[in-house]
């Protein structure tokens, strides 16, 4: 009879299975924390298909003017976000690049800096200034333009250490200037990918800035709508860019 022969180590093996123990025996301590029954979501389907057919759908269409005026803020907040963000970030990331920054701790803190507030979602920026500020569609732009920003320098300082050594090497034994080198080397070079980051925000922007329409069906789905559609505009948009 021919020996069996093992597909997986038997070291990984056992590793894998004292991996799945850990998680198993975390799940249920956080349930236990949390007293959270993870049988309830069985028990309760009744209310959910309850509230998903007779409150939720079928949606209600309105075409009034205030629908139409919050489709439009959704999609201009999330372009003028964006595009204040990229601003900032293309400033903040010139410097924060430790391949071109003059000043290496400088580099070091922006890169912190920016890591820090990306790593704080939007709906969390959203409630701290609602708190402090109100209400409003201003605060609603902070918000996105606070994670956009953090996103999109972190983004733009790894496109640019990227570029190669020679290229700046070159401009260093030319005599060039720090900004020479970023007009003449990085943005002629990494301005594609800008782009295509640019536009991927965009389209995250538009996802994040639906979070007051929770509950409005009409209105989610008519954003969803346009969220499909800028996103088939923007895949179109960075393949012309890429290419």
């Amino acid at each position: 009879m021919p020996e069996k022969i093992s597909i997986m180590n038997p070291r990984e093996k056992q590793v894998y299975t004292w991996f799945l123990v850990v998680v198993l025996v975390l799940f249920c301590l956080a349930t236990y924390i949390s007293r959270f029954n993870p049988l309830e979501v069985l028990w309760e389907q009744g209310e959910f298909w309850k509230f998903l057919f007779q409150d939720f759908l079928p949606p209600r269409f309105n075409a009034s003017p205030v629908v139409v005026e919050s489709i439009l803020v959704t999609f201009a907040l999330a372009v003028s976000s964006s595009f204040v963000a990229a601003v900032f970030a293309f400033l903040f990331a010139v410097f924060g690049s430790t391949s071109l920054s003059p000043w290496k701790g400088l580099a070091r803190t922006i890169r912190g800096f920016a890591t820090f507030l990306r790593n704080i979602p939007t709906l969390v920026w959203a409630f701290i200034l609602f708190s402090s500020l109100g209400i409003g569609t201003g605060v609603g732009f902070i918000a996105l333009l606070i994670s956009t920003f953090a996103f999109m320098t972190r983004a733009f300082i790894e496109v640019i250490d990227e570029v190669s050594c020679d290229a700046m090497e070159g401009l260093t034994a030319c005599g060039g200037t720090f900004w020479q080198k970023v007009c003449q080397g990085i943005v002629p070079t990494c301005l594609t990918q800008f782009i295509a980051w640019f536009l991927y925000c965009i389209e995250l922007n538009i996802r994040a800035s639906t979070f007051n329409y929770a509950g409005a069906a009409g209105i989610i789905l008519v954003i969803a709508a346009m969220v499909i559609m800028v996103e088939f505009l923007t895949n179109y948009l960075r393949r012309k860019v890429l290419t």
